[in-house]
């Protein structure tokens, strides 16, 4: 009887488990995890920081701004640690969320995230871009759950714009 009373109550707190997941909305899940979206980044050239066809927002590269609102800047392998350009990568994954908020309005509309590319500023030898890339990924899956795992390109590159250590952009399916 014990043991009948012990599954029951597993399957009971992880069914709350599961309903606290799905009732969650990105807001909210954004508010917990202690994110305040930053105003929209204006462009540094000539193109838009999102692009709506259909029911696809494509979003334009971002490279991460610090708290004091510079770019940050550094090479992973050489100036920078892993951690940090994981940090800088989650921070451009906040900066695409603004973006695509102020494009669709409420992030709760997004059906799924369906691609995002990363670009490392990286030594030559560095082996290890998609860890860096994963700061963005894992965010994402934070915020959307299921329908934040994506397709995605993790790529080393000599450099990128103003310095920054990572560049991250994304394509996302939204409801109409």
């Amino acid at each position: 009887m014990k043991m009948i009373f012990s599954l029951l109550a597993a399957a009971f707190a992880l069914s709350a488990s599961l309903h606290a997941e799905t009732a969650a909305t990105p807001a909210n899940r954004l508010a917990a995890l202690g994110i305040e979206l930053p105003a929209v980044p204006a462009a540094i050239a000539n193109y838009v920081p999102a692009v709506r066809s259909g029911n696809l927002v494509f979003l334009a590269g971002q490279i991460a701004k610090g708290p004091d609102g510079k770019f940050i800047a550094g090479k992973v392998g050489d100036t920078m640690t892993e951690a940090e350009a994981m940090a800088a990568a989650r921070q451009c994954g906040v900066q695409l969320l603004a973006v695509l908020q102020a494009e669709i309005g409420d992030l709760a509309k997004v059906k799924r995230v369906v691609r995002v590319a990363g670009y490392v500023n990286a030594t030559a030898d560095f082996p290890r871009q998609s860890f860096i890339v994963n700061g963005c990924s894992d965010l994402l899956v934070e915020v959307f759950g299921d329908a934040g795992r994506h397709a995605r390109a993790a790529v080393g590159v000599a450099s990128l714009p103003a310095g920054a250590p990572v560049e991250v952009e994304m394509i996302v399916e939204v409801e109409d």
